[in-house]
């Protein structure tokens, strides 16, 4: 693979990773909402999804092709579904609940990642786009998941230390922050649908 192709992968994998998507902005909000101790099962389940739709993306890309189009039919507008109603919790939440480890949760950012066709396209695109031309092999399809998983991992932590940095600001102006936090997340699903 030549390195020119290499480094448009590392281009695109990580702007696509730092723009805001589902992960990152419930990352964000809960961190400011709970803080980074309460928050933690929640970003494990974010990181811990994203692996496993990253391996089931090199899985779809080397196997299930023809499968493919359906399955992101589907999850498209399940995902928006999904990601609609988190915005509408983003933006009606407070920043103290009695209901933190239901509200923060492993299982929830973990279930997020299964919905949010962010990733799945994120991972297919890169796939497609710039590995399969070289490699159809299913360890080099992994390889590369992987390092999109972490690449993506990587942003949603550095989402989580801006809402560690912002989290007194947030006490403060929790709701106009809630506001702007769900727009931006209809902005996603509104961007998946058109």
């Amino acid at each position: 693979m030549p390195g020119y192709v290499l480094g448009n992968f590392f281009i695109y994998s990580f702007i696509n990773a730092f723009t805001p998507g589902p992960g990152n902005i419930l990352a964000l909000n809960t961190v400011t909402n709970y803080g980074y101790k309460k928050g933690r099962p929640l970003f494990v389940g974010i990181f811990a999804g994203y692996y496993v739709v990253q391996i089931l993306c090199a899985v779809f890309v080397f196997g299930l092709s023809t499968f493919l189009p359906d399955v992101l039919g589907i999850m498209k507008y399940i995902g928006a579904a999904y990601i609609s109603w988190l915005a509408v919790h983003i933006a009606l939440s407070r920043p103290t609940t009695d209901t933190v480890e239901k509200c923060a949760s492993f299982m929830k950012g973990f279930l997020l990642q299964f919905v949010n066709v962010k990733i799945y396209l994120f991972g297919i695109t890169a796939l497609t786009g710039y590995i399969t031309d070289y490699s159809v092999s299913i360890w080099v399809l992994l390889l590369f998941e992987i390092v999109i998983a972490t690449i993506g991992s990587i942003a949603t932590l550095t989402w989580v230390l801006m809402g560690v940095l912002i989290q007194k600001a947030y006490q403060k102006y929790y709701r106009a922050i809630n506001i702007i936090l769900a727009l931006t997340l209809l902005e996603c699903v509104y961007s998946m649908l058109k």
